[in-house]
């Protein structure tokens, strides 16, 4: 690392130059590809050594992702952060720091309850406080809640405890937890746009909220891969990060995946290979390799992939890790030519189309009218502009150039435009490339193509990137004189209004 006069940066080579083949990153990147992993970002640091910086177009450097649990680890820096200041004990109970929040008979359980068993998910509930009425205190239905089991028995994951931790960071400091940890942690450079959405109660999201870039996870894993050392100066104790990443609770019973069943520590998972890992829904993780000194930084959306997230593990165990040389490997011009031909492939994947049936130009451009009783829609319209796009534009050259260099399938847009809640609204898509946008009525950035199926239908993905991280299908299927269409999503909390069906006529 080169020091700089606030913060550090990172130390750039190539993989030869640290032990690693490129051919094994681009196996990597292929094998997640053809198992269609939407993936948004990948980063990885060897030696100390940032060998790879890739981001899936649309996707930027200064691309603000939501990284969902990575959060936790975050609220346990700060809280390790206070016990260095003297401020809390990890042993104190929770309630004394929220006297307010508390109900007139407190639970045994949960009043014997300290900030330990919250930060190792051993809290006397089995699942999130909050989530039973979203609309209520966050923070006060952790110690209202009834309680399941004692405290300090049981690993079960729940995020009101990391939520609540996180209350009690603002509550000391009087300030938000991320701008808490901005500041005493000033020399890892934290993007200044990053921060953490909050709770209905004007309170960090301490266990979700986290928006940053990558090259943010990427600092933070720094920090933490050398125990809180940073450009020579120790910001937290090094022996608060040896215990948070131990392995201090099993979770191999209730754990959904290999790598999630290795243990717990404080609000850090252990991994497979004696690793450990910042994990965050959806694909966002931190994966510390100590045995291959190597950090391996994610962001993408695999929350409508069964076991996507162990693909992405699986991928970096078995493409990457058998590979990598003790010795540097030459570099030739082969291998930079293939770094530079991986980095400009990461992209999105676009649907693949079946030429537009003869039967669409009927009902290009018509207005249906929803007549789904109790619908806040009121109509829908396709629209498709056949022009082609130039070439320069669309990523998609290797689907769409046939063997004599012209276009078999030209890249083509539409729209498809609503009215909901008597608003107009439009969704832009390319067929055989992307398009990008901002979802109407969250006003949130988006990539979405559109495909004809087999079938004549027509099918469209919308991938929402920002702070909320999500997936919105769309499928039509059109009549003679109607429309149908079904609406579904894959996203935690927000797009309810786009599942079921709807029923339209002309």
């Amino acid at each position: 690392m080169k020091g700089g006069i606030n913060m550090f940066t990172f130390e750039n080579a190539l993989p030869e130059e640290t032990g690693i083949p490129t051919d094994c990153i681009s196996h990597f990147v292929e094998r997640l590809k053809i198992r269609h992993i939407p993936m948004h970002s990948l980063l990885i640091m060897h030696h100390d050594k940032l060998i790879f910086e890739g981001y899936y177009d649309p996707c930027r450097t200064d691309t603000l992702h939501r990284m969902f649990s990575i959060s936790k680890s975050f609220t346990s820096i700060a809280i390790g952060l206070l016990v260095d200041e003297g401020k809390i004990s990890m042993d104190d109970p929770i309630i004394k720091y929220f006297p307010e929040k508390l109900p007139p008979n407190v639970h045994p359980w949960i009043a014997s309850m300290t900030i330990r068993n919250m930060l190792m998910m051993r809290t006397c509930h089995a699942s999130t406080t909050y989530k039973l009425n979203m609309a209520s205190d966050w923070v006060e239905s952790f110690f209202t809640t009834p309680p399941t089991h004692p405290a300090g028995t049981i690993f079960h994951y729940d995020t009101s405890a990391a939520h609540t931790l996180c209350t009690l960071v603002e509550k000391l400091t009087g300030e938000n937890m991320l701008d808490y940890i901005k500041k005493k942690l000033d020399v890892l450079g934290l993007s200044e746009n990053s921060y953490m959405l909050k709770d209905p109660f004007g309170v960090s999201i301490g266990g979700s909220g986290l928006v940053a870039l990558s090259t943010d996870l990427m600092r933070f894993g720094y920090f933490i891969a050398h125990k809180g050392m940073v450009d020579g100066k120790q910001l937290i104790s090094s022996s608060y990060i040896e215990l948070a990443t131990s392995c201090l609770t099993e979770t191999q019973i209730t754990a959904p995946l290999p790598s999630e069943a290795q243990g717990y520590g404080l609000q850090f998972w252990r991994g497979e290979k004696n690793g450990y890992t910042c994990y965050g829904m959806g694909g966002q993780l931190i994966i510390f390799l100590p045995d291959y000194d190597l950090i391996c930084v994610t962001t993408a959306d695999t929350q409508s992939i069964g076991g996507g997230n162990q693909q992405i593990y699986d991928a970096l165990y078995e493409e990457i890790l058998p590979y990598i040389q003790d010795e540097p490997l030459p570099v030739t011009k082969g291998s930079v030519k293939l770094l530079n031909d991986v980095l400009s492939s990461l992209k999105i994947e676009e649907l693949s189309s079946l030429p537009m049936p003869e039967s669409a130009a009927a009902i290009i451009g018509k207005d249906f009218r929803v007549i789904t009783e109790n619908s806040q829609f009121d109509s829908f319209c396709l629209n498709i502009d056949t022009n082609v796009i130039n070439q320069s534009q669309s990523n998609n050259t290797e689907n769409n150039i046939d063997p004599q260099g012209q276009y078999s399938n030209p890249p083509q847009s539409g729209t498809l435009s609503f009215v909901y809640k008597n608003t107009a609204c439009t969704v832009n898509f390319g067929i055989g490339c992307m398009k990008t946008g901002i979802f109407p009525i969250y006003d949130l950035k988006y990539c979405a193509s559109g495909a004809w199926l087999a079938d004549g239908t027509f099918y469209i993905k919308v991938h929402i990137i920002d702070s909320y991280v999500g997936i919105v299908y769309f499928q039509l299927s059109f009549g003679k004189d109607d429309l149908t269409i079904f609406m579904r999503k894959k996203e935690e909390s927000l797009f309810k209004e786009f599942e079921g069906h709807l029923y339209c006529k002309s």
